[in-house]
């Protein structure tokens, strides 16, 4: 298979520090050699590449930008290059390591007891456990503050009833951070597999997402102990704060995405010889359609890289996230879209990646706040007005 020779139009590289290239190097390479021989069966077959989650461990991926317990303690740069990289594969396979890392370990090292650290920690970042994130329910996506799940009390332990969905790793999960309303206010809750009253079901029939897991949790009479509460968690500010950290990895996959979609055009678009016996890649309108695709993705990619700096000082909030998140997916749906149209017919055959991640974006536009939910936290915080209601 051949090396991604990547894409740099905008001399971006030279503001990577040697160790970010080498990082960004290593990932590359996992995805050239290791998962891009798996995901387009995988996406036929709509399952997860479970084989490569030890791999994922042992590079450092999960967890990647987190300290402690075997984490590699990268910075936000590095994770987000690790993203990028992921996410050239394939939309799933980042999303395990974004549920994995932002989700699950991010709140259990934020939120967590000691002992619930001790716990599960290694065990995710190596990838011998696996976790999941259950705060959508079915009638409350965007507006998580409506959420129906409650735990109560009853002597020393809690008892939740409620139901989540869109779980990506649910149903293969060893451990589920599920979150709650409470007589407290809204609470975590780490709930183990095989734990009575606890249900995860497969979702079927996706059409996106395919070499992913996603899952329903189903809680009826889910009796934990009270060991299993977050102690730190309290309120919804405590799973957004989660959101934020996943949506950050999002801003990064996504241009991976629109770089091979990109890459797999341009290199088509010279071979390819219609009419006259010239490449199409000798036509203006081809040249136009490749401009436009190669200027939005060096913007992403300057967007990106400062909302790392950023968040490597500290200085990166909620509402910067949000323009990440919204313009990259954005730009790379907008790349799938104009990388198939140049492809022609070929452009819908699996042979090349471009519909895959094509359907891959459309789910990714959605979840973790839609494109729609990001332009009211923009609009927030240029105008001083909310709008969500």
């Amino acid at each position: 298979m051949s090396r991604f020779p990547g894409v740099d139009y905008l001399l971006i590289d030279s503001q990577f520090s040697e160790e970010e290239l080498l990082v960004r190097q290593t990932a590359r390479q996992f995805v050239d050699e290791q998962a891009l021989p798996l995901v387009r069966d995988c996406f036929r077959e709509g399952r997860f590449p479970t084989e490569l989650i030890p791999e994922l461990g042992r590079l450092g991926f999960l967890g990647a930008n987190l300290e402690g317990y075997g984490c590699a303690g990268m910075n936000h740069v590095e994770y987000g290059l690790v993203m990028q990289e992921i996410e050239r594969g394939d939309s799933g396979l980042r999303s395990f390591v974004s549920v994995q890392s932002a989700l699950v370990m991010y709140p259990i090292l934020m939120f967590g007891s000691d002992e619930q650290k001790q716990r599960w920690l290694p065990e995710l970042q190596s990838g011998k456990a696996i976790g999941c994130f259950g705060l959508t329910e079915p009638d409350f996506g965007s507006n998580p503050a409506g959420m129906r799940t409650r735990a109560r009390r009853d002597g020393a332990d809690w008892i939740l009833d409620g139901e989540k969905t869109w779980i990506t790793n649910g149903s293969v999960a060893d451990v589920a951070v599920v979150w709650a309303r409470t007589d407290e206010g809204v609470r975590g809750f780490l709930i183990e597999k095989g734990t009575s009253g606890f249900k995860a079901t497969e979702i079927h029939g996706k059409l996106s997402m395919r070499a992913s897991v996603t899952s329903s949790l189903a809680m009826a009479n889910c009796r934990v102990p009270a060991s299993a509460m977050l102690p730190e968690a309290e309120g919804l500010r405590a799973p957004l704060s989660c959101l934020t950290q996943a949506r950050y990895g999002i801003g990064w996959g996504v241009i991976g995405a629109a770089m091979d979609c990109y890459e797999t055009a341009r290199a088509y678009s010279v071979m390819r010889r219609q009419f006259d016996g010239r490449p199409i890649a000798s036509h203006q309108l081809v040249q136009e359609k490749l401009a436009g695709m190669i200027t939005e993705i060096t913007k992403a990619q300057l967007l990106a890289l400062h909302a790392g700096r950023l968040k490597d000082q500290g200085k990166l909030d909620a509402a910067h996230v949000s323009m990440l998140k919204r313009n990259n997916v954005a730009i790379a749906l907008d790349c799938a879209r104009t990388a198939r149209d140049l492809l022609g017919a070929n452009g819908i055959m699996d042979e090349y990646p471009i519909m895959r991640h094509m359907c891959n974006l459309e789910t990714v536009k959605t979840y973790e706040g839609t494109d729609h939910i990001h332009a009211l936290v923009i609009g927030e915080r240029v105008t001083g007005i909310a709008a969500y209601k």
